[in-house]
């Protein structure tokens, strides 16, 4: 299953690469950082902003067997302690029979900045990679900078909108239980994940995080069973090692027409 990933994430991108020197190809995105506002707690809500030209999208965190995971580095950053993401409810794709999870249009990424020092300006610099897709895939080096001096506590729109649209917590869901079966597999473990929660609306899309550096998630073969949701995978290690999984670190969202939910840990089923 992992090396049928790779291939198809080779295959997705080799139709854009190389680029060639005299090729004209215009980056179909564009970024900003929003400078948000300050919270009584000495933290601070900012954003990044992703403008996508029409037709093209981007990854989620968790992208799918042919995406490309974004990742960000604050390293150049100054007076900062910590950096929290908060994903809206992402959007599912359908490429060339391949499933993606991800985003497109005008793109927030709310941020949740911890400083050293509170009170005190703060330099944002943000290096971002990412994939944007059409009908090609091009990897894609940001580099975003701002300084976060202002002290109003007045919160930005648009970032508001953005935090307002993460998935539903497993309580605010009305999620009565979750249990994950592990057992193994040639490769890895299988996974089943069995999830107590009202329908999220339409056919529903499970995606599994084991939560662990170096593990990969397949994607899920989804059913329900009246209030019960059935997702079925596999955890892969990245480098083939023999897996040993934390139950408390696995991540379950859903996703549904109605709304999403994430679910932070499972029991063992």
């Amino acid at each position: 299953m992992f090396k049928r990933c790779l291939s198809a994430l080779a295959l997705t991108c080799a139709t854009a690469l190389p680029l060639m020197a005299d090729d004209s190809f215009e980056i179909p995105v564009t970024g900003e950082i929003l400078t948000g506002w300050q919270q009584s707690d000495g933290t601070r809500i900012a954003a990044v902003r992703l403008k996508l030209s029409p037709g093209w999208k981007t990854y989620w965190r968790s992208p799918g067997d042919a995406g490309i995971p974004p990742h960000f580095n604050w390293s150049g950053s100054d007076n900062l302690r910590g950096v929290g993401i908060t994903w809206p409810a992402p959007e599912v794709f359908l490429t060339a029979g391949m499933r993606t999870i991800g985003y497109s249009g005008d793109v927030i990424l709310p941020l949740t900045l911890a400083p050293h020092r509170a009170g005190d300006p703060m330099t944002l610099k943000a290096e971002l990679e990412i994939g944007v897709c059409k009908d090609i895939c091009v990897p894609h080096s940001m580099s975003l900078d701002a300084v976060l001096s202002d002290s109003s506590a007045k919160p930005t729109p648009m970032i508001a909108a953005a935090l307002a649209a993460r998935p539903y917590s497993a309580k605010e869901a009305g999620v009565k239980t979750a249990t994950c079966a592990l057992s193994p597999t040639k490769d890895g473990m299988r996974i089943e994940a069995q999830v107590t929660l009202p329908s999220t609306g339409g056919r529903e899309v499970v995606i599994i995080e084991a939560g662990q550096p170096g593990l990969w998630s397949s994607e899920t073969e989804v059913s329900r069973s009246g209030a019960t949701l059935i997702a079925q995978g596999e955890i892969l290690a990245a480098d083939g090692a023999p897996l040993a999984l934390d139950r408390s670190k696995i991540r379950i969202t859903v996703l549904g027409d109605k709304h999403a939910v994430d679910i932070r840990g499972c029991t063992a089923g």
